[in-house]
C-alpha cells in the first residue's frame, strides 16, 4: 500500500533523516568535486563504440539478403541502438555530462535515436518521474498510464487484458514513452487542461516519428539497393530487441517486491532528506557484471541513480558502496538482486494485479495451502 509517512515508515527519528540527507549531500559533492578526464575520456569512448557499431551494422546489412549477414548486421544493429538509448542517450539529457561543456554531448541538444521527442521525454522523465519517483497520482510512471501495478490503484475490468497489454507496451516500448508527456487522461475524459498544448506536442512526437521510421525502414533500406525489404526487417527487429531490452531494465528497477510507492501527501512539506529516502525506498537495482551495466545504461543502479540522477552513470558502482552502508547504519532497506528475479517479480506483479483484489487473495490462499507459492525475500 502507498506510503504516507516515509519517516514514521522506515522506523527513523526526524534527526536521522536530515542526518541521511546530508551524507548524501556529502556522496554528491564528493563526486562532484572528483569529475574530470577519465569521466570525459568513458563517455566519449562510449559513444565512439557505438557509432562504430552503427556503420558496421549499416555495412554488414547491404549483404543482408545472405542469412548470416543479416543475423550478423541485426545483431550489431541492435547493440548499438541499445548503448545509444541506455548508456548515452538517457544518461546524456539527464545532465550527467553537461559540466564537460561539450555541446555535442549535453542534455539540451542531445536527440537521441527513438521515436519520443527528447524534450518531452526530460520533463515527462526528468521532471516529473525523478521529482514525484512512485508517488501515486504524480508519477506516470507508476502503471505509464496503462498498467495496474499497485493494490492502490482501484481495479477495472480493462484491467483484464493487462498481460496482453504489458506484451505490447514491451514491444513497442519507445513508442508508449513518446507518449508519455502527453495529458492521455484528459483526453479520454474530455477534459484537457491546455488542448493547444496536446496538439503541439502531438504535432512534434508526428514529426519525430515520421523522421524515425523515415531512416529505419525508407533510407537505410533503400541504401542497400536490392537489399531493402531484408534490411528493414533488419531495422525492425533491432528495434524491437532494444524495446524489450530497455522495458525489462526499467521495470526491473521501478516493480519487483520492495520497491514502494508514495501517497500524494507525502509530498506536503518534504525535506531534502525525506526526497532522498523516498528515492531509496521506491527503487530496486540489479546485479550483473561490467558489460551488463554498460548495456543497461547502469540502471542497475537505480536506487543510485534515483539519487544522484545528474551524476555520470560510471560512477555509481562506487556510489552504491557507499549508499549500501549507509542503509546498513541507518537499518534501511537495499532493494537488489539477480536481474532474472527482479524482472520475474515485476512480470508477477502485472499478472496478479490484472485480477480483483478479492480474487487475487482467494487465489493466493489456494496456491499457499498447496505449498506452491513462497514469498521470497524482498532485500538480498
Amino acid at each position: 500500500m502507498a506510503i504516507t509517512d516515509v519517516r514514521e515508515f522506515a522506523h527513523l527519528t526526524e534527526a536521522d533523516v536530515e542526518a541521511i540527507g546530508r551524507e548524501l549531500d556529502a556522496v554528491r559533492t564528493d563526486v562532484e568535486e572528483s569529475r574530470g578526464q577519465a569521466d570525459a575520456d568513458y563517455i566519449r569512448r562510449v559513444i565512439t563504440v557505438q557509432r562504430r557499431l552503427n556503420v558496421a551494422a549499416r555495412v554488414v546489412l547491404f549483404g543482408s539478403r545472405l542469412p548470416p549477414l543479416w543475423a550478423a548486421g541485426t545483431a550489431l544493429l541492435a547493440v548499438a541502438k541499445i548503448l545509444e538509448n541506455m548508456e548515452i542517450g538517457h544518461n546524456v539529457m539527464h545532465g550527467q555530462w553537461d559540466w564537460m561543456n561539450d555541446p555535442e554531448i549535453h542534455s539540451s541538444t542531445w536527440e537521441w535515436d527513438n521515436v519520443c521527442p527528447a524534450s518531452q521525454w526530460r520533463h515527462s522523465h526528468n521532471y516529473l518521474h525523478h521529482t514525484y519517483t512512485n508517488v501515486i497520482g504524480r508519477d506516470k510512471d507508476v502503471g505509464y498510464e496503462i498498467l495496474r501495478v499497485r493494490p492502490d490503484q482501484p481495479w477495472h475490468p480493462y484491467y483484464l487484458t493487462q498481460p496482453v497489454v504489458n506484451v505490447l507496451l514491451m514491444l513497442l516500448f519507445e513508442y508508449g514513452v513518446s507518449l508519455h508527456d502527453l495529458d492521455i487522461d484528459g483526453l479520454v475524459k474530455a477534459n484537457l487542461e491546455d488542448p493547444a498544448e496536446f496538439r503541439r506536442k502531438l504535432a512534434e512526437i508526428g514529426r519525430k516519428q515520421a523522421r524515425q521510421i523515415s531512416k529505419d525502414y525508407v533510407l537505410f533500406p533503400a541504401l542497400t539497393g536490392p537489399a531493402f525489404l531484408s534490411t528493414a526487417a533488419a531495422n525492425a527487429v533491432a528495434n524491437v530487441v532494444r524495446n524489450v531490452w530497455s522495458y525489462a531494465i526499467i521495470f526491473c528497477g521501478h516493480f519487483p517486491d520492495g520497491a514502494e510507492v508514495f501517497a500524494e501527501e507525502e509530498l506536503d512539506g518534504e525535506t531534502r532528506g525525506q526526497w532522498y529516502l523516498r528515492q531509496l525506498l521506491g527503487s530496486a537495482n540489479f546485479r550483473g557484471g561490467p558489460l551488463m551495466h554498460v548495456m543497461s545504461g547502469n540502471l542497475g543502479y537505480q536506487i543510485e541513480h534515483h539519487l544522484f540522477p545528474d551524476l555520470p552513470s560510471n560512477r555509481y558502482p562506487e556510489i552504491a558502496v557507499r549508499v549500501r552502508a549507509l542503509c546498513e547504519k541507518y537499518d534501511l532497506p537495499y532493494t537488489t538482486g539477480p536481474f532474472p528475479r527482479q524482472f520475474w517479480q515485476s512480470t508477477r506483479s502485472i499478472w496478479r494485479l490484472s485480477l480483483p483484489q478479492r480474487a487475487f487473495a482467494a487465489r493466493e490462499r489456494r496456491r499457499e495451502a498447496r505449498g506452491l507459492f513462497r514469498r521470497r525475500p524482498q532485500v538480498s
